[in-house]
């Protein structure tokens, strides 16, 4: 198996979705990623989600995503107890992930410098909404919030639609993408300087460097972009979003190369011609095309366009919902997904990496954890244990597991023995 990050040990105690996707990506290449959540609750996503019974269970799944393959401790960190737990752990660790607001961690005496008191070559991880800098530093925000604020949502959607939020958190989960990537290469970085790094990961940051064009385009040239609709970024009068007789079709012909192919096969040969011959002279003529190409795809279904112009070399792409693009045999040879079991009897598909290694997809070695599933095991590798851990559960500073409530949903084989 592709594991680089075998042997690396990660204390996330991020929640929700950016600081979670993050560790999550770490645990998919072979690190020890354990999760610190808070006793009796946990992280909120584990009651979300449109399956009633998981979220009962608190295997939510808006939970299942970012967090297979990683170890549950449930410890609370406001008890001076559990911050001390907290020190202890990560001493043992390479990597420490948070995404409270800037400034929330260092009040608790967990931030940067505390941490590296305890683990000089640790990798610090802290990520926010706008950066640990700055005058919106202090602010916190969600997806939607940084979209709207970012300029995404002024280029989405149509002069008459007004700005429009892109579907999917793709801001949060680029975010974590984004960490993970930081912190694979802070990692490289302490193995060459044996110092410590501190990460500073903002969704803001995040959010522009998704947009580096426009960034340039604007800042270079003072360009402002408007919204373009489903229209292609190169405005090519041969690329773009066209009806066809059953539906939508998306279409890129930028280059002289597509654009020859793509007329021949829309019976327009006469261009295609003009074309090869005098490609600088035809281009004066594509820019009135755009009607003839309008009312050639209304005469033929939008899967018989993809088929016809991907063989010529023309990139077509029919509209697709998201349950049609799964329904077919590439998403099943690339391997988006993976099944796990959630509870008895209950499977659910949780991402891969999304990328392949020596040919084989990189899958999550595990389940998702229920809460505290593994604070009992987690915390005797600190010689806590017996009556010692009894007491720091009865205190509130560590939250064992529910052992009816998880047999109930999520029986072990060592039931019994508790």
């Amino acid at each position: 198996m592709f594991q680089p990050l075998k042997g690396i040990r990660v204390i996330d105690t991020s929640q929700v979705l950016a600081g979670p996707y993050a560790g999550y990506q770490l645990a998919l290449l072979g690190a020890d990623v354990i999760k610190i959540e808070v006793p009796g609750v946990g992280d909120w996503t584990r009651r979300g989600g449109q399956m009633p019974e998981l979220s009962e269970a608190g295997m939510g799944l808006s939970y299942m995503p970012q967090n297979a393959s990683k170890r549950s401790v449930a410890l609370n960190i406001k008890t001076e107890e559990g911050r001390d737990i907290l020190k202890r752990l990560t001493a043992t660790a390479d990597v420490f992930i948070e995404n409270m607001r800037p400034g929330t961690m260092v009040r608790n005496g967990l931030g940067y410098d505390d941490m590296t008191a305890v683990k000089p070559d640790l990798v610090y991880c802290s990520i926010s909404a706008f950066g640990q800098d700055g005058p919106y530093s202090p602010r916190g925000a969600y997806d939607h919030v940084i979209q709207g604020m970012c300029g995404i949502m002024g280029t989405t959607g149509t002069p008459d639609s007004g700005p429009t939020k892109v579907g999917a958190p793709y801001v949060d989960f680029a975010t974590g993408l984004n960490a993970a990537y930081a912190i694979s290469a802070a990692l490289h970085q302490v193995r060459a300087t044996g110092e410590g790094v501190h990460l500073d990961v903002a969704m803001l940051d995040t959010a522009m460097t998704l947009m580096a064009s426009l960034l340039t385009s604007h800042l270079s040239a003072g360009w402002e972009p408007e919204p373009s609709g489903n229209e292609a970024w190169s405005r090519s009068p041969t690329s773009g979003c066209f009806r066809t007789a059953d539906g939508l079709l998306m279409l890129a012909a930028n280059n002289i190369r597509q654009i020859i192919p793509l007329l021949d096969t829309l019976g327009l040969t006469g261009l295609a011609a003009r074309a090869r011959k005098d490609p600088v002279a035809a281009r004066a003529e594509f820019d009135s095309l755009r009607p003839q190409l309008d009312a050639i795809f209304l005469t033929r279904p939008a899967a018989e366009w993809e088929a016809t112009l991907n063989a010529v070399g023309v990139p077509a792409g029919r509209v697709r919902k998201l349950s049609e693009m799964l329904a077919e045999e590439h998403a099943g040879t690339r391997q988006f997904t993976v099944p796990i079991e959630a509870i008895p009897g209950t499977t659910v598909q949780v991402p891969t990496a999304g990328f392949k290694a020596n040919g084989a997809a990189i899958t999550p070695r595990g389940p998702a954890p229920r809460l505290g599933e593994h604070t009992r095991a987690v915390l005797a590798e600190l010689g806590i244990s017996g009556k010692t851990f009894d007491a720091l559960v009865a205190s509130g500073t560590l939250g064992a597991e529910d052992t009816a409530a998880a047999d109930a949903v999520h029986p072990r084989a060592d039931a019994t023995a508790r």
